[in-house]
């Protein structure tokens, strides 16, 4: 498995460009976003958490192929907007980009629990955006790979009407050498009611962190209809040297 980079979240980050102005190549915005790239081309649209998407009309990374679904933080530039009527927003030129460990919700069986682990973490924020359950975190590690899972688990019974789910940590037996940062996009969107008409799902996420073992963070996705969900951020990054999965 290719090497992947970590991102750190820092501090919010806005979105302020006034079209009549125009825009600037030294201006970069940055934004996580969901790639849409079913021929695995180095050209490729970007749908933003917001729906906003972005067409990679140029790109300073040639070589960069995501595949379709992949979640990346994406650093570029505004070249152009397109009429309403356009099928995208924007022209961008792409000036770098991050890949972000995205995957779905694991059903854990009996047969499963020790390879999903349940060791230590630190989450730093969680937050739903577009169809995405996000988590910033933090594991001491050195050298191993780490697995980082979104589980159901059946066999645990809730009376509160909500959708249960453990984010669940296998750090491998790995040394706690220093701390290194993750970000990861887990597809919710398997927790919809009805996919034709929006709608909400209260979702109450475990963990079992440093600071507090059994924590728990209550959020709600919203589909649909106008029910984009987003959390501005300003992204710095960092590339660290254990391989997560």
């Amino acid at each position: 498995m290719k090497r992947l980079f970590f991102i750190l979240l820092i501090a919010p980050f806005l979105w302020s460009c006034n079209d009549d102005d125009g825009y600037s190549l030294d201006d970069v915005w940055v934004d996580i976003a969901t790639v849409e790239n079913p021929d695995g081309l180095n050209t490729f649209y970007l749908t933003l958490d917001d729906t906003t998407r972005l067409w990679t009309a140029a790109t300073a990374l040639p070589g960069f192929k995501p595949s379709d679904g992949q979640r990346i933080v994406a650093y570029y530039t505004i070249l152009s907007d397109k009429p309403e009527s356009a099928a995208y927003d924007h022209d961008i030129k792409l000036t770098d980009a991050y890949k972000v460990l995205t995957k779905g919700i694991f059903n854990i069986t009996q047969a499963t629990q020790d390879s999903i682990g349940n060791d230590y973490i630190y989450i730093e924020d969680m937050w739903i955006g577009s169809d995405y359950l996000n988590v910033e975190f933090v594991y001491p590690g050195y050298n191993k790979t780490h697995y980082i899972n979104l589980v159901s688990d059946v066999s645990k019974t809730y009376n509160d009407g909500k959708v249960h789910l453990e984010f669940r940590h296998n750090a491998n037996a790995d040394s706690p050498a220093y701390n290194q940062w993750g970000l990861v996009s887990f597809n919710i969107k398997s927790l919809r009611t009805d996919a034709l008409s929006s709608g909400s799902v209260s979702i109450v996420v475990h963990t079992k962190e440093y600071n507090k073992e059994d924590q728990t963070y209550n959020l709600t996705y919203k589909y649909g209809a106008g029910a984009s969900s987003v959390k501005p951020h300003k992204f710095s990054v960092r590339a660290e040297k254990a391989v997560l999965r």
